[in-house]
């Protein structure tokens, strides 16, 4: 079946922002390094009108002529072997986040053919969700690569509950950490969680430049923030599956909690995500506080039942 003009427009202007990505993201990680830090003399009377390395700098520590780099770093990624991107990856010193979205723009520009789009609704599987609910005592949710919050357990409803205040489903991590003001106080390190967020988003971009909810957000956010539009733009990725937050929850104040982000091998781009206390912390009361709260109270929203298909389905952005 040929191709409708809406999806030929589409993959044009995909194809376009892929080279403009490419040649940002690769001119990106060439100023961020000094020729001392990738082993190059440097001469007394070297005077740079950049910062960081040269393309012909690049070119030389991977093995390959400039104008061959210079023609890839503008968004010809035609024929470009792994070989290749490997080279270019150690010349750069790139972490594993960072060559793998470097493959992901370079495949995915190098392609003649769109991938088919992605169906504009998502569904929550009844055993996911109710493995979310079997989790007593540990806020629990589902997300998608655009960070939305399709599911979640009683315990994660009582977390997030400043995040699931907006009427809007799904939620959206993302659009409460950069247009919601009550999220530099729910969010205790509010900069790194921005910084780390725009990352895991620009990393989904990587993946899956077709996804048109993704954009749409991404869009919107440039557009409504600064403090987003100008993480954006400076192109970090990152590989975010644990660590620690703190946040300073209306009812039950200071928590401290490590987190652990777990992939859905069935469900491409969905993750289980938990939160846990240290056993005997201020956060593991903080933690049964909520959960007593969450069970009392009528001011959070409860989790769907998952015998009813219609809900357990969240549903994206319409293409």
């Amino acid at each position: 079946m040929a191709a409708s003009n809406d999806d030929r427009d589409i993959h044009g202007s995909t194809r376009g922002d892929l080279r403009q990505q490419i040649r940002e993201f690769l001119s990106t990680r060439r100023a961020k390094l000094s020729p001392e830090q990738a082993g190059l003399p440097v001469y007394g009377g070297d005077r740079r009108r950049v910062p960081g390395l040269r393309r012909e700098e690049v070119a030389l520590l991977a093995g390959i002529s400039s104008e061959y780099y210079t023609r890839l770093e503008r968004g010809n990624a035609t024929g470009v072997s792994d070989s290749v991107i490997d080279a270019i990856a150690h010349a750069l010193q790139l972490d594993d986040a960072e060559r793998t979205h470097l493959l992901d723009l370079l495949r995915t520009a190098g392609t003649t053919r769109p991938p088919r789009r992605r169906p504009a609704r998502q569904r929550v599987r009844p055993t996911v969700q109710r493995v979310l609910d079997s989790m007593v005592g540990t806020p629990a949710f589902l997300l998608n690569g655009r960070l939305d919050l399709l599911a979640a357990n009683q315990l994660g409803f009582a977390l997030f509950s400043p995040i699931y205040a907006d009427p809007a489903r799904p939620p959206n991590n993302a659009q409460f950490l950069f247009l919601d003001p009550h999220a530099t106080e729910f969010f205790c390190d509010w900069d790194k969680v921005a910084n780390d967020t725009v990352a895991l988003l620009r990393a989904e971009a990587g993946r899956d430049p077709y996804d048109r909810g993704l954009s749409d957000l991404i869009g919107e956010l440039s557009t409504r923030s600064e403090e987003f539009r100008v993480r954006w733009a400076a192109h970090h990725v990152r590989i975010h599956t644990s660590g620690i937050k703190r946040f300073h929850h209306p009812v039950v104040g200071d928590l401290e909690l490590a987190f652990e982000s777990f992939p859905l091998a069935a469900d491409p781009s969905q993750s289980l995500l938990t939160y846990t206390a240290e056993p005997g912390s201020p956060s593991q009361h903080a933690l049964r506080l909520l959960a007593s709260w969450a069970a009392t109270t009528d001011d959070i929203e409860q989790p769907a039942s998952t015998d009813d298909p219609e809900q357990t389905e969240s549903a994206q952005t319409p293409d």
